[in-house]
This record gives structure tokens, C-alpha cells and sequence, in this order.
């Protein structure tokens, strides 16, 4: 058991509580078991069963992000709220960087947008980052759209790459296994971005990537006039961080997400052994007008602190993880 690592997420866990608390956001805590979830397709879930004495059965679900719920307290009482919680994700690799079950920090703020929260995310980390933290991990963070990390390490303009027959043709270029049976555009991007851009980005300071195009479905705005969503990502180290959204508060959009990526999740699982989520349809009733302007940012605690501590394995500062556990180690 590491000690070290211990007192190091202990002393991270109160640095970040003394930076929101001071700022004046609400520390939330909501549940880690929950009866519905955000349709995610490129999130594999854990479901477990409920048995109640009077109430019958029911499959429930390990949360892969507080999201659900927190929105929820956003719609009711418009505060800027935190979370530090633990969430999980199935069909995860056990690797370097990766784990099933992981903490996440999640942060909403509301009357702000994604760029407000690349200055707060700075000030975040200028404040929590240990004494002797390596320079390349402070901040002030770099910033550059995926247009152009696309043309700086993967030589295409993203712009004039819109089409999927474009996109096919450049991974080809770039010498990359394209399927004869033609998959999304998404998945071929994140086939070019994982190859050829991603192991490129900076290192020299934390970077974070704007604009990401508006084919990669998510709870983010779209930009006027240009397609792309108010999303980025920071990466240290090439590592990837944190992801933040100028949050979707129009409930036509936040309704036609549910529908086509419910509809994409269950094609998809149809023939496999993965869970199917239930999906409260009254969500979208929270955007009816109520929902504040807010961005919001998940950020990863063990990752942030493989960073700060030296560690190479997110395994050696995880109590009892997983891969340890199942291996018979303690």
C-alpha cells in the first residue's frame, strides 16, 4: 500500500475543496448507483439489480460521470456547483492511464462559457499543484483549435475535410488502415487524431484543444457558422486531462441527442453482451427554459496526480485496484 500516494490525494482532494469553496461554488454529493443515464455509445456501463422487499426488481447502473444528476441540481437551483466522485466504466483497458473505476473532479459554472473555464481551469491548477511541480505542468496553458493541431501534425485542413469520402481519403494518405465497409466520420477522425495528431501535441506546457468538429455528438454547443462545438480538451503530457463543455441548454438539441444516440446505442449493442442503459426521456424537460448558461468541466484526479507525483502507472496510487484485486495481489 503506497503511503505516499495517499497522503498526496488526500492533500489534492482538500486543495481543490479550499479553491471552489472560496470561489463560493456548492459541493454536491449525488449518488454513484442510478435508475437512468445520459445515452453514451462509446461508453460501456456496469449494471447491477436492485431487489426490493415491495418494489420488485430493477437494473441499476454505476455512474460514468456525476452529469446526470448534477444537471439536475443546476436546473433547480441555477448555483455553480463541485464534485469530487468516484465513476466507472466497463470495457475499459487496465493499463497505464486507464482503470474501470476512477475519480473524477466535475465542475459547472454557471453565466460562463468554455473559455471562462480554461481561465478557471488555469487557476485551478496554479493553486493545487504541489510545491515543485515541473514547469511543463503549469499553467498558463497553450491553446489551439483541432483545425489547427490537424494541419500542424496531420498535414490536411480540417475545414475543407468535412465529408466522409475526404476524411477516408486523407487517413489513406496518411497511411492508415481505412475499412472497405465505409464506418462514421468519427470514428475515422479518431483513428487520424489518435495516430498522427495526438502523439505529436506540445508538451512543453499544458495544452488545450478547441473547437472539436460538431460530427463528434455531445452535450456541447455548436458554433455559428462553423462546424464545430464549444468543447475542448487540456492535455499535460500528452496526457489527456480534463474535457469541457459551453453546455447545450436548448431542449431541441438536448432532444434530438437523446433520440440519435439512444437509437446508435442500441444498434450497436443489439448483438453484443453489453448493457443497454435505461434513459429517462423527461431529462429534456430540464432545458424547458430553466436551465441556466453554464459551462462545465470533468476533470481526472488520477491522472493529475500520476502527473504531480511522478507515477507511471495509474494502478500504483489507486487503493485496490482492479487489476491488482483480480490477480489475487493485495
Amino acid at each position: 500500500m503506497n503511503l505516499s500516494a495517499i497522503l498526496q490525494r488526500s492533500a489534492l482532494n482538500s486543495s481543490i475543496r479550499s479553491f471552489f469553496n472560496a470561489k463560493g461554488y456548492l459541493e454536491v454529493s449525488t449518488p454513484i448507483l442510478a435508475t437512468h443515464l445520459i445515452p453514451e455509445p462509446t461508453i460501456a456501463h456496469f449494471a447491477t439489480r436492485y431487489i426490493g422487499e415491495f418494489t420488485g426488481q430493477r437494473e441499476v447502473y454505476l455512474v460514468p460521470s456525476p452529469e446526470v444528476h448534477m444537471k439536475q441540481i443546476i436546473a433547480e437551483t441555477h448555483k455553480s456547483i463541485y464534485q469530487i466522485s468516484p465513476c466507472f466504466r466497463n470495457n475499459e483497458q487496465i493499463g497505464s492511464h486507464h482503470n474501470p473505476e476512477f475519480t473524477m473532479l466535475e465542475y459547472y459554472s454557471v453565466n460562463a462559457n468554455e473559455i471562462d473555464s480554461i481561465a478557471l481551469t488555469e487557476e485551478l491548477l496554479s493553486f493545487i499543484a504541489p510545491k515543485h511541480t515541473a514547469e511543463h505542468l503549469l499553467p498558463p496553458f497553450k491553446v489551439q483549435t483541432m483545425a489547427q493541431a490537424c494541419w500542424q501534425h496531420a498535414g490536411f485542413d480540417l475545414d475543407k475535410t468535412q465529408s466522409l469520402a475526404a476524411l477516408r481519403q486523407k487517413a489513406g494518405e496518411l497511411d492508415l488502415y481505412v475499412p472497405d465497409e465505409p464506418e462514421s466520420w468519427e470514428e475515422t477522425f479518431n483513428r487520424i487524431f489518435v495516430h498522427c495528431v495526438e502523439p505529436n501535441l506540445a508538451q512543453d506546457k499544458p495544452l488545450v484543444l478547441t473547437e472539436y468538429p460538431e460530427q463528434i455528438a455531445c452535450l456541447a454547443k455548436k458554433i455559428p457558422n462553423k462546424p464545430y462545438r464549444r468543447r475542448w480538451e487540456l492535455y499535460m503530457g500528452q496526457v489527456e486531462i480534463a474535457n469541457c463543455y459551453d453546455e447545450e441548454t436548448e431542449k431541441e438539441q438536448v432532444e434530438q441527442f437523446y433520440r440519435q444516440q439512444y437509437a446508435r446505442l442500441i444498434s450497436q449493442r443489439a448483438f453484443s453482451d453489453e448493457v443497454i442503459p435505461d434513459i429517462d426521456s423527461s431529462f429534456v424537460q430540464l432545458f424547458d427554459g430553466r436551465f441556466p448558461q453554464c459551462s462545465g468541466v470533468a476533470l481526472g484526479i488520477d491522472r493529475l496526480l500520476m502527473l504531480f507525483g511522478g507515477y507511471k502507472r495509474i494502478g500504483d496510487l489507486i487503493l485496490f485496484n482492479l487489476s491488482d484485486t483480480m490477480s489475487g495481489g493485495h
